[in-house]
């Protein structure tokens, strides 16, 4: 009987000490998950890595995205030039435009992974051609007069500022998020879509 008593005391301690330092670490995992949580659902940024210094993509801004649905409406943006959202149900043709193109087709077009580079009216026609040569197959090249950098260039929920056609971060960006993987739809084609520009119904 001793020894049975025994057992059960050495098991009741085992158990006590198990919860002593089991709970803790499972509340700090759940803490640690609302915490990222929280922050995706905030669209704050996440942390520069070492990969994004050393290739000068440390500026690069990622916003947090929720469902999105299409629309026939127009849709107020809070970034300019949009870079996620609700949408057109017609995506916009890849290619390059000399006109301001609608944006509620073009974030269909970012919903299926298109590259968009965007230029204000400070930057030089020849660089316009610099840009073009830049832009990959999938891709959209267009002006765009409110914007907070000359060139700017943006895949689906993620952005970077310019300080023109020859800044050597518009590569590097193509060359880590041109993929479109960060994309709802990565291998749907921007092929097939339609013009549309902001200056004109539908």
């Amino acid at each position: 009987m001793n020894r049975s008593r025994l057992a059960i005391a050495i098991g009741a301690a085992v158990l006590v000490l198990a919860a002593v330092v089991l709970v803790p670490m499972l509340l700090g995992n759940d803490e640690e998950k609302s915490a990222t949580a929280a922050s995706s659902s905030t669209g704050s940024l996440p942390a520069p890595s070492a990969a994004d210094e050393s290739t000068g993509l440390d500026q690069v801004k990622h916003f947090g995205v929720g469902n999105v649905v299409h629309t026939s409406d127009e849709v107020d943006y809070p970034q300019s030039p949009p870079v996620s959202g609700d949408h057109a149900d017609e995506w916009l043709q890849c290619g390059s435009y000399d006109r301001p193109v609608r944006e509620e087709n073009m974030v269909h077009a970012l919903e299926h992974g298109t590259v968009w580079i965007t230029y204000d009216d400070s930057v030089p026609a020849d660089d316009l051609e610099t840009m073009g040569a830049a832009l990959p197959p999938k891709g959209v090249l267009s002006p765009y007069a409110e914007q907070r950098a000359p060139v700017v260039v943006t895949v689906w929920d993620t952005q970077l500022a310019l300080t023109g056609a020859d800044d050597p971060r518009l590569e590097q960006f193509i060359a880590r998020y041109g993929d479109g993987g960060g994309s709802p739809e990565p291998f749907a084609s921007c092929e097939g879509g339609v013009e549309r520009f902001e200056t004109q119904d539908g």
